[in-house]
């Protein structure tokens, strides 16, 4: 997968009972390493990854946060994931993909600095 397009699909900010605002982070990735990304760091790894990131950066603040790996090459009963998983392999996106409500802020090797910001809209 490899065009770096960074349109945005319709996801809505989820929300705990208590009507406070959750920030969901999503990573679409794939068990297998693309030939090009030999040497990176895998899906599943970049994920547990970010999420120890998020934690130290938000500490204090982990209940505010909603952690989702997608297998996109798997069937996807969801529609809104279906659909993102779809455009992944259809948009030739990089994988990982790494979303945070909705937009994508990273792919492949996503920076920490483009995750927090948008991260930051939403705290």
């Amino acid at each position: 997968m490899m065009c770096l397009c960074n349109k945005t699909s319709e996801y809505t900010v989820g929300t705990r009972s208590g009507g406070e605002e959750m920030v969901n982070v999503q990573v679409y990735g794939t068990k297998v390493i693309c030939a090009s990304c030999v040497g990176m760091p895998s899906s599943t790894e970049t994920f547990e990854w970010l999420q120890a990131a998020i934690g130290r950066k938000y500490e204090g603040q982990e209940n505010k946060f909603n952690f989702e790996y997608i297998d996109f090459q798997e069937e996807q009963e969801d529609e809104d994931k279906k659909a993102f998983a779809e455009r992944v392999v259809e948009e030739d996106l990089f994988y990982p993909v790494v979303l945070v409500n909705g937009e994508i802020v990273g792919e492949g090797n996503p920076r920490l600095k483009d995750v927090y910001e948008e991260i930051e809209k939403y705290l």
